[in-house]
């Protein structure tokens, strides 16, 4: 076993170059992604899809976007993020742009597990910015890479735009589709010219700070208990918000669209049929709108508008305030920020789930803390890891990156029976709510344990008595 050479000291060009064409990468690959989300509205009437084949989509893309986490986490760290990112760049190209093609379900949800490795981007960019930042910079600089999770607001904000734009019958006779199959069309040639630009402008003797490392070094510290504490910190602020990105177009579609569309001053048959309009699939639906074309317009713009409240009350906050958070897990310390999350996480949480009868007004107000909780909360869970494991950030940030956006799945999985049960829809946030407990449960524990023992619980493995 062989160290790993110590690097040359890097100029602030080049960590600059790495963190914007990171942040810019990974804002592509996260819309790329997530683009089924905002896509769904359209796809569901058009191919007759039922609420569980929507879930089955978002898992799938979720699932091939976290599983290969710690591998590309690991492979960044051994290899660098310059050729890493690259590759997996290029590997997005065919299946983004086969999505524009799909006829069925079947071949939709084939896809979705395919340009699905998209998500990974992230474990590459969390490694490859930490080995070009020193310490005392890496909460911020951290930060303003995770603020590529605005990628999730891309398809929701640009979508309805250049849907609306190209004719529906796409150009040069239908080679380029029209409608919201423009989109992936769009994402296929902007990954394309991304991985010419990270390839291309990066600096091309980049850091691998576990080259030379055996394999059993580089998981050691996997052993210990601070990882699996972070994964579920990460699965509160990212997982879940990741899984409600995807969920929440449908979710104000179904539970406020009424009410938006009259406050819009909509169509009145829009308006006063709302549900029974929404429900309509397939064939039924696409003759609807046809025979009515006033409606089909009113709808769109009513689209737009919940991609727009989407993205501004939720993912933006969620998104762009993670550089905050890096600060502020700068200046104050990361488990102070962390433990201000929770709190505004349970508060907002309560009024989401809780059978209050909100109105729009209140559910955005509601929303939005709990995006602005979730932005910070991302920051200062991947501060607190180059703190506890500072040669190891490409295998433990791949691993909570992991272990975290897998809540992308536990989300839905949970709220499922918790909406049939109980017959509301609110209790999508219901079981976010149950994993904000339990999390801010360990934190407290973990917090309490490190001032009793004035230890930190990060060097006692899981097989000693105290760490269990």
């Amino acid at each position: 076993m062989t160290s790993a050479p110590i690097p040359r000291e890097s100029t602030s060009g080049e960590r600059m170059r790495v963190l914007w064409l990171g942040t810019i990468a990974f804002t592509l690959m996260f819309a790329v992604w997530l683009m089924l989300g905002m896509l769904t509205i359209s796809i569901k009437p058009e191919f007759g899809l039922t609420d569980g084949q929507l879930y089955n989509l978002a898992l799938a893309a979720i699932l091939a976007g976290s599983l290969l986490r710690f591998n590309f986490g690991v492979w960044t760290d051994k290899y660098g993020g310059r050729k890493v990112l690259t590759v997996l760049l290029l590997l997005c190209v065919i299946p983004t742009a086969l999505v524009s093609q799909v006829a069925n379900y079947t071949q939709l949800l084939v896809l979705a597990m395919m340009f699905g490795i998209a998500g990974n981007s992230f474990s590459v960019g969390i490694a490859w910015t930490a080995a070009w930042y020193p310490k005392e910079k890496q909460g911020l600089a951290l930060g303003v890479f995770g603020a590529g999770n605005v990628g999730a607001s891309v398809t929701k904000l640009f979508g309805p735009i250049l849907i609306a734009l190209v004719p529906a019958a796409g150009f040069f006779g239908g080679a380029i589709p029209g409608g919201w199959r423009f989109i992936p069309c769009v994402y296929a040639v902007m990954l394309v010219a991304m991985a010419a630009a990270v390839w291309f402008l990066a600096p091309k003797q980049d850091r691998t700070p576990a080259k030379g490392k055996a394999f059993s070094e580089v998981i050691a510290p996997m052993k210990h208990t601070r990882v699996w504490e972070y994964s579920l910190h990460y699965v509160v602020v990212f997982g879940a918000y990741v899984a409600l990105s995807g969920l929440l177009p449908v979710y104000i579609m179904g539970n406020y669209g009424a009410e938006i569309s009259g406050m819009l001053g909509l169509n009145e048959t829009l308006v006063a049929d709302f549900t029974a309009i929404n429900g309509m699939k397939g064939e039924a639906f696409d003759n609807f709108l046809k025979a009515n074309p006033a409606i089909q317009a009113d709808r769109l713009y009513l689209i737009k508008w919940i991609g727009f409240l989407a993205a501004i009350c939720y993912v933006f906050p969620a998104s762009l305030l993670r550089p905050l958070g890096g600060w502020l897990s700068d200046r104050y310390g990361a488990k102070i920020v962390m433990g201000s999350v929770f709190a505004a996480m349970i508060g907002a949480g309560l009024l989401l789930t809780l059978p209050l009868g909100l109105s729009v007004t209140a559910f955005i107000a509601s929303l939005f803390v709990l995006g602005a909780s979730m932005g910070i909360g991302k920051a200062s869970v991947y501060k607190m890891i180059p703190e506890s494991f500072p040669q190891s950030v490409g295998a433990v940030g791949g691993m909570v990156g992991l272990l975290g956006a897998l809540g992308g799945v536990l989300v839905p999985l949970g709220a499922v029976p918790l909406v049939s049960a109980t017959k509301m829809p609110q209790m999508l946030f219901g079981s976010l709510l149950i994993l904000t407990f339990a999390s801010t449960v360990w934190f407290t524990c973990s917090l309490f344990a490190a001032r009793v023992a004035k230890s930190d619980p990060v060097l006692e493995p899981l097989a000693s008595p105290a760490a269990a």
